[in-house]
């Protein structure tokens, strides 16, 4: 594997990392297949150590993942833009995550609702009344007939990097150059 371009921007505050995974919204799952790359956007839920993302039986995504089953699945999120006088010294708030590892499609019924139910704890917090039943997730067909399928993503290496936000260097509409000539 690679090693870090700028180790100084590193976290390994596991905490911190699973605490960011388990917030963010959003994923990409990175696939290859032959020489073609194949990045999708997805939900997701971090949980007991994996990544689990939920999806049609048929399609890409699982065609591809049955002739590869590594991945690598990134999450990021950008927290601001900090403004500097000099162009080349304004900056990005961020934090992403990069998880590599091998991809499967849950086969055990209670892990899939588990994984299904941890998806709608995330998303829809307080929405059903009623836990999800394993019949529903047996039982779903989309509006194009495909079966439901849960992928568990259990990662072999793992590394995050973070920028933290300077609050008075915070870009917000209607800044500009003038006020801070002089202030870096």
């Amino acid at each position: 594997m690679y090693s870090m371009r700028r180790p100084m921007l590193e976290c390994n505050d596991e905490a911190k990392v699973s605490s960011f995974l388990s917030s963010a919204l959003i994923g990409y799952l990175g696939l290859a297949d032959d020489n073609e790359p194949y990045v999708v956007p997805l939900n997701f839920v971090w949980w007991n150590g994996a990544i689990y993302v939920h999806g049609a039986e048929e399609g890409r995504k699982v065609e591809m993942l049955k002739k590869n089953s590594r991945v690598c699945f990134t999450v990021s999120e950008h927290f601001g833009t900090m403004v500097h006088p000099v162009p080349a010294r304004t900056d990005t708030s961020y934090m992403s995550v990069m998880l590599f590892g091998k991809a499967t499609i849950v086969s055990d019924i209670d892990e899939a609702t588990m994984a299904m139910q941890q998806l709608l704890d995330k998303y829809v917090p307080g929405y059903f009344s009623s836990p999800l039943s394993k019949h529903h997730v047996e039982s779903y067909r989309s509006s194009m007939g495909s079966r439901t399928v849960v992928i568990k993503i259990i990662p072999d290496m793992m590394t995050a990097k973070e920028k933290p936000l300077n609050e008075q260097r915070k870009f917000y509409e209607g800044r500009t150059v003038k006020e801070d000539i002089g202030k870096y």
